[in-house]
């Protein structure tokens, strides 16, 4: 039987009060560059960047590459799986 993910609501209620933030997360359904993000979520590529920093400080999401220079990976953690999950479910 697999175990209920407790849900953080508060997190939840922060990204849905962001439409970048819930454009961003919900565009965020595998590893992404910021410039898939921008072209997908037609945001600007600085608001997709400064999301992605308030993700990573939230541990909502991670990036996989922090070593490259251009064109970093990002992906969900567990924790930004299971907030996306939400939403997609009751922040439509």
């Amino acid at each position: 039987m697999m175990k209920k993910e407790k849900i953080d609501w508060e997190l939840y209620s922060w990204i849905v009060r962001g439409s970048q933030r819930k454009k961003i997360i919900t565009s965020l359904s595998k590893p992404k560059i910021p410039t898939e993000i921008k072209n997908e979520t037609k945001l600007s590529i600085a608001h997709v960047s400064n999301v992605l920093k308030q993700f990573q400080e939230k541990t909502i999401a991670d990036c996989l590459t922090p070593e490259v220079h251009s064109g970093k990976i990002y992906a969900l953690t567990k924790k930004g799986m299971i907030v996306r999950e939400q939403i997609m479910k009751y922040g439509k």
